[in-house]
């Protein structure tokens, strides 16, 4: 396909392999680049151009980008308006841009008129405007496809979203059929289409429909018509293009919207421009909401120190897609924790653990030993922040995007996945069981009759782990550690005394009625698969180990090829995307896969440059019949129509972050000079005006 249109279903085996250690999440988050300084003014001085920093595509890699035809269109600027001081955003100092850009279909067809059509990013997700020319008016887009859908008459193509296509009947001279589209099972709209005599344009129904948002001759639906046969047994139908806009949930943004901080509104043509009418504070150790689905997140410092990054929570159901930056030649390119949102970060202590390199490019290969992936340990706060009591810092290491815990703090090669790290306050009455997560608990046994101790016991999958009696009696004015459990536990992977839990009791109580213990401070590692990294072990392309105690490096020992426009695995669960581009024109950046809740095997896979108004895009459902030989159908048939297994599409914007190395080829770079030299424009306008 032209843009990253599938990964492929091997990745979703592979995924599925990897599943447990995967730990589907509730919430992804999705984070721009890391912004750090002093206050706000020395971050646009570092980060921009002392006056205006720009936060793209590049920056942010949820906002839409297209690998392919290097499109973007949405952009966040800071600007240093008057009030733009400390940890404040001066009035009209925080501007969302979002302009129409044109891109290919998937099904790329010119001469049958699928040349080009319009998308407009909005709030971090991907939709079409209703008119190519005005950005207020838009509607998510269900489908983008090239794939070969077969259907015989009376048979229905989901395509999505309640959305169908049904092949009503076909001709008896097999060159024409007559299709219908529905919604909710309801008829929307019926063509007859012929491919007769080499037909081109005469074979693409587009379906038309008027008051959509107050617009008349609105396309909602293409299909394109591959071929029409008629056998003996079967009159069947190939559709080769399919592309569908959610018209039904279509969206109109007026001049007196508001969203979020961002509440003044302007309608340009092709673009919307929305600021902020009222001064916008960066408040410490908070997550501020400026527009739909995006938001600032600020980290928790001192007064003298300012960290922040854009976000955005994805909460829907499936698969996920985190991308990083774009590396746009063959030169060298790393990315961390800020040009790559999937690797570990921890925003608080500014701690990043992870790094993927690449050097000296041959065309689109890469050589021995030049694809490295490095982790080391580093340490972080407990969210339950206690010194006192021993609850300071605990050691952390990314692998492979995901957290984990080291068993010793010193040895990066024994590791296991963070279940819980917790400052909530639970109560338990006895007898009560706290699901901690991943088939652990805790339960509350006993309170002792003067309501100074608690009996709790440590379970995995229902079965006994460890117990222990916790006192919160003060003899000598405060009790301290006395009042935190730690459960050491030997002979994982071959360690003891390994730390898997703390717990930090923090009041008794001993009640006419209830026995109560309120627990704040949790602490779990997954020890049941905690995991030890050999020397000999291979990850996907990646399989030379190097362990030097905090430190794991890892590099290929043959060549890796950037194959043009496809999904290459680098290691478990993280894969490089590559543009459709020529060999010299190289384009290509990393990402990750991300569970929320189940998944099956029939559970679609996302694309990086999602479809969607939305972080799922629906994709055909199963009840279509692919083209095959059974049922009597002639042997014309099998030789006409090629057989074809569906693929899924789904929608899931990604796009890359910054990295060091950036370079004029970054994501968003045909637009980013004109829309900040427009906004140079009208803030020297305003400041003279």
């Amino acid at each position: 396909m032209k843009r990253f249109a599938v990964v492929s279903l091997a990745v979703l085996m592979l995924l599925t392999a990897f599943a447990p250690a995967a730990n589907a999440q509730d919430v992804i988050e999705v984070r721009s680049s890391v912004f750090n300084g002093t206050d706000i003014d020395d971050i646009i001085d570092t980060y921009g151009n002392g006056t205006i920093l720009p936060i793209d595509g590049s920056r942010f890699p949820i906002f839409y980008y297209d690998i392919d035809d290097n499109v973007s269109t949405e952009i966040v600027l800071i600007v240093d308006v008057p009030g733009t001081e400390n940890n404040i955003i001066g009035e009209g100092g925080l501007i969302y841009i979002t302009t129409i850009q044109p891109i290919g279909y998937e099904y790329e067809n010119p001469a049958a008129g699928w040349d080009n059509y319009s998308i407009i990013g909005f709030g971090a997700q991907i939709a079409v405007p209703l008119k190519p020319d005005r950005a207020d008016k838009f509607a998510g887009i269900v489908l983008d496809s090239d794939d070969k859908y077969t259907l015989r008459t009376g048979e229905t193509l989901e395509l999505g979203q309640g959305y169908s296509l049904e092949a009503k009947q076909v001709d008896v001279n097999g060159e024409k059929v007559w299709l219908q589209f529905n919604r909710d099972g309801e008829y929307v709209d019926d063509e007859i289409i012929s491919v007769a005599g080499g037909n081109t344009t005469g074979s693409t129904w587009d379906v038309e429909l008027d008051d959509i948002e107050d617009e008349d001759d609105v396309v909602v639906l293409r299909v394109h018509v591959n071929q029409v046969f008629q056998g003996a047994v079967d009159s069947i139908a190939q559709i080769e293009g399919l592309w569908l806009i959610d018209y039904a949930n279509s969206r109109t943004i007026e001049s007196d919207d508001e969203f979020g901080e961002l509440d003044d509104v302007a309608i340009l043509g092709p673009a919307l421009r929305l600021t902020n009418e009222d001064t916008i504070t960066l408040t410490r150790d908070s997550t501020d909401k400026i527009l739909e689905n995006v938001s600032f997140r600020t980290a928790d410092t001192g007064s003298d120190v300012l960290r922040f990054y854009l976000m955005k929570e994805i909460k829907e159901p499936g698969i996920h897609v985190i991308g990083g930056a774009a590396s746009f030649s063959a030169n060298n390119f790393t990315w961390d924790a800020s040009s790559f949102a999937g690797f570990f970060y921890d925003l608080d202590d500014n701690i990043e653990t992870e790094s993927l390199s690449v050097s000296n490019i041959d065309g689109n290969v890469i050589p021995e030993g030049n694809l490295v992936y490095e982790t080391r340990i580093e340490k972080v706060d407990y969210e339950y922040f206690n010194a006192d009591e021993g609850w300071d810092q605990y050691p952390v290491i990314g692998f492979f995007a995901e957290e984990y815990v080291p068993l010793k703090e010193n040895r990066a090669e024994k590791l296991s996945k963070l279940v819980l790290d917790s400052d909530e306050k639970y109560t338990l009455r006895t007898g009560e069981i706290l699901e901690l997560g991943e088939n652990y608990s805790l339960e509350a046994k006993q309170v002792d009759v003067e309501g100074e101790k608690v009996w709790l016991e440590f379970t995995r999958d229902g079965e006994f782990v460890d117990d222990e009696i916790i006192s919160v009696a003060t003899t000598t004015g405060s009790n301290t550690t006395a009042s935190t459990w730690d459960v050491e536990l030997d002979d994982i992977e071959d360690e003891d005394d390994v730390l898997v839990l703390r717990v930090h009791v923090n009041q008794v109580f001993q009640g006419a009625i209830d026995s109560i213990a309120q627990i704040e401070g949790i602490w779990l590692i997954d020890y049941a698969n905690a995991r030890t990294i050999e020397s000999d072990d291979e990850f996907g392309k990646l399989d030379d180990v190097s362990i030097q105690g905090d430190t794991l490096t890892i590099s290929n020992e043959n060549t890796f090829t950037l194959s043009l426009d496809s999904e290459e695995e680098i290691a478990e669960g993280m894969f490089f995307k590559i543009g459709d581009t020529p060999v010299e024109e190289l384009r290509y950046f990393p990402f990750v896969v991300r569970i929320l809740g189940e998944i099956n095997e029939t559970t679609g896979l996302p694309e990086v440059n999602g479809t969607e108004m939305g972080e799922n895009e629906t994709q055909p459902g199963e009840n279509v019949t692919e083209t095959s030989g059974e049922n009597g159908t002639e042997e014309q048939a099998e030789e006409e129509i090629e057989e074809e297994t569906e693929e899924e599409t789904a929608g899931n914007d990604t796009a890359g972050g910054e990295t060091e190395e950036e370079g004029e080829g970054t994501p968003g770079f045909g637009i980013v000079p004109g829309l900040v030299g427009l906004l140079a424009v009208v803030y020297l306008y305003r400041r003279k005006n």
